[in-house]
C-alpha cells in the first residue's frame, strides 16, 4: 500500500513537473514571439491586433503569428540587387520628374529610379486586356515571364495556358509563376499541356509542407506579364474569367492595367526574375545570360518608375510614394481602390487636405467580393466624408481597379489596394507615372468611371444601429490580419 501511494505520488509530482516545464517553455516562446513583433516595424493597429490575440489567448496567437506574422524576409531583402539592368541611355535633356519628391522618397528606400522613353497604354477592359495579352503571347520570340496571384480553372486559364502551350512548343522559354494560396486549386493535371510543351511553372512559397523559408503570410501579389524583356503588362488584372476573357462576361470586375513598351519593361522583368529564382531556388545567373542582353530601344515620351515593394524589400517604397503624393497635392487627390483600409498616417493625410480645400475623391465599390472589409472600411469612409472628402459608390459591379492620381501630373496603378496588407505585408508592383500626358490619360479613366458611381450619403445616428457598430467595430480590428 505504500508504495503505491509513493509510486503515485512520484509519477503526479513528475506530471506536475512537464506541466510546468511545458507552461514555462510556452511562456519564454510567448515572451520571445512578441520581442518579435515589437522589434518589426508593423503598422500600429497591425502590431495592437497581434498583441491583443497573444496575450489573451497565446495558445492559439502564438502559433498563428509564427505562421502568418512574419513581415519581412530580411535575409532575402539584404541580398536582393538594386534593378539595375542594361537600359538604353536616357534622353540628355533634363527630366522633370528627377526634382520631384515623390520619385526622391521612393529611390530612397531601394526602389529603382524613373527612366524616359516609354510607351504606357492603358487597358481598362477585359476585353481589352485578354486581346492585348493574347497578342503579346503570340508574337512573343524568345520569352514569356508571367506572375500571377489568380489563375482561373475557367475559359480564360485553360486559354492562357493553351496558348503558352503553343508558344513554347514553337520554342519560346515560357515561364509561369503562381501563387501557391491564389492558386491552391489548380492541378497538376490542369496545368500539364504547358509542361509537356517545354514550359516551366513554379509555385510562389508553398503554404504545405510548411517551410523555414518565411511566412505563410506573405503572398505574392503581383501581376506581371514580361514579353521578351520588351513589353510588359501591368495591373490588377488575374488570369481568371472575372478579371478578364475574349467575351464581355456578366460578372467580371472592374480593373485597370497597362501595356508598357521600353525601358521599364526591362525593370519589370527583373523583379520577375528575383521572384521566380527566389521561388525556384535557383541563381538568376544562368537565367539573364540566357536572355538577349540588347536593351530595349526608347518608345515613347512616358517617364515611368518601376516599384517593387514587400518582404522582399528592406523599406515600404509604395506607402511611402503615396504619403508622399498625398502630401504633395496642391489641387486634386483621386484615388480607386478595392479595399479602403488606409493606416492613421495616410488617413490623416487625405483629412488634413481636405480641410485644407483640395479636392479628395475616393472611388470604392458600392459592394466589394470582401463584406468584413466593407464594413472595416465604414469609419474611414465616414471620417474621410465628414472632413470633406468627395466618397463615390461604384454601382456597376465589382470595382478592383487601384490608382492614384495626384494634380493631373502624377499618377500610380499597379497590383497594391488601399490597406494594410498590400501597403505592407505582400510582395507587390506598382508603376508610377511621371509624365502629365500618361497621369491624365488615367485621371480621364477615373471620370469616366464615375459616370457609374453615385456620392456616399451621410448616415443618420437611427441607422447606425447598434449591431452594425459592433460588427464595424470588430472588423476594423481584424483589418490588419485581413
Amino acid at each position: 500500500m505504500v508504495t503505491d501511494i509513493k509510486d503515485w505520488l512520484e509519477d503526479f509530482l513528475a506530471r506536475g513537473l512537464v506541466a510546468d516545464l511545458i507552461t514555462l517553455g510556452g511562456f519564454l516562446l510567448a515572451l520571445l514571439v512578441l520581442a518579435r513583433l515589437m522589434s518589426q516595424k508593423k503598422a500600429p493597429a497591425n502590431t495592437f491586433a497581434w498583441l491583443l490575440i497573444i496575450v489573451l489567448v497565446p495558445y492559439v496567437g502564438v502559433p498563428l503569428y509564427l505562421l502568418l506574422g512574419g513581415r519581412k524576409l530580411r535575409r532575402l531583402a539584404a541580398r536582393k540587387t538594386p534593378l539595375t539592368p542594361t537600359l538604353p541611355d536616357q534622353p540628355d535633356t533634363p527630366s522633370l520628374f528627377s526634382h520631384r519628391p515623390v520619385a526622391q522618397t521612393i529611390m530612397a528606400t531601394g526602389a529603382a529610379a524613373p527612366v524616359a522613353g516609354n510607351r504606357l497604354k492603358l487597358l481598362t477592359t477585359g476585353v481589352a486586356t485578354y486581346e492585348e495579352l493574347e497578342h503579346q503571347i503570340r508574337s512573343a520570340r524568345h520569352t514569356i515571364h508571367i506572375t500571377t496571384f489568380i489563375l482561373g480553372r475557367d475559359d480564360t486559364g485553360r486559354r492562357v495556358i493553351a496558348l503558352l502551350a503553343e508558344r513554347a512548343r514553337a520554342g519560346v522559354k515560357v515561364r509561369l509563376l503562381l501563387d501557391s494560396v491564389g492558386c491552391m486549386f489548380i492541378t497538376r493535371a490542369f496545368i500539364a499541356p504547358l509542361r509537356e510543351a517545354g514550359g516551366e511553372v513554379v509555385r510562389f512559397m508553398p503554404v504545405l509542407p510548411f517551410t523555414s523559408r518565411g511566412s505563410a503570410n506573405l503572398r505574392n501579389h503581383r501581376k506581371i506579364a514580361v514579353f521578351d524583356r520588351t513589353r510588359a503588362i501591368i495591373g490588377g488584372h488575374n488570369l481568371a474569367q472575372e478579371y478578364m476573357g475574349p467575351h464581355a462576361f456578366r460578372k467580371r470586375f472592374a480593373d485597370l492595367g497597362a501595356l508598357v513598351e521600353g525601358p521599364a519593361a526591362t525593370l519589370l522583368n527583373e523583379v520577375f526574375i528575383a521572384d521566380w529564382c527566389f521561388a525556384s531556388r535557383r541563381p538568376p545567373g544562368p537565367l539573364r545570360e540566357s536572355i538577349p542582353a540588347k536593351g530595349p530601344a526608347l518608345h515613347g515620351k512616358a517617364e515611368l518608375q518601376v516599384v517593387a515593394s514587400g518582404p522582399d524589400v528592406p523599406g515600404d517604397p509604395l506607402y511611402e510614394g503615396i504619403i508622399s503624393m498625398i502630401q504633395e497635392a496642391e489641387r486634386t487627390i483621386w484615388i480607386v481602390t478595392p479595399y479602403f483600409i488606409p493606416d492613421d498616417v495616410l488617413l490623416r493625410s487625405l483629412i488634413v487636405k481636405a480641410r485644407a480645400g483640395r479636392q479628395v475623391t475616393l472611388i470604392v465599390p458600392a459592394r466589394s467580393n470582401h463584406p468584413v472589409t466593407d464594413f472595416a472600411r465604414r469609419h474611414y469612409v465616414r471620417e474621410l466624408h465628414e472632413a470633406g472628402g468627395r466618397v463615390l459608390l461604384f454601382g456597376a459591379g465589382m470595382m478592383h481597379s487601384k490608382a492614384v492620381i495626384v494634380d493631373d501630373c502624377i499618377g500610380l496603378l499597379g497590383s497594391a489596394n488601399f490597406d494594410l496588407r498590400s501597403l505592407f505585408v505582400n510582395f507587390e508592383i506598382g508603376l508610377v507615372v511621371h509624365s502629365e500626358a500618361e497621369a491624365l490619360a488615367i485621371k480621364s479613366w477615373a471620370e469616366e468611371v464615375t459616370k457609374h458611381c453615385r456620392v456616399l450619403k451621410p448616415e443618420s445616428p437611427r441607422k447606425h444601429r447598434l449591431l452594425a457598430s459592433i460588427l464595424e467595430d470588430f472588423s476594423r480590428l481584424l483589418a490588419p490580419l485581413l
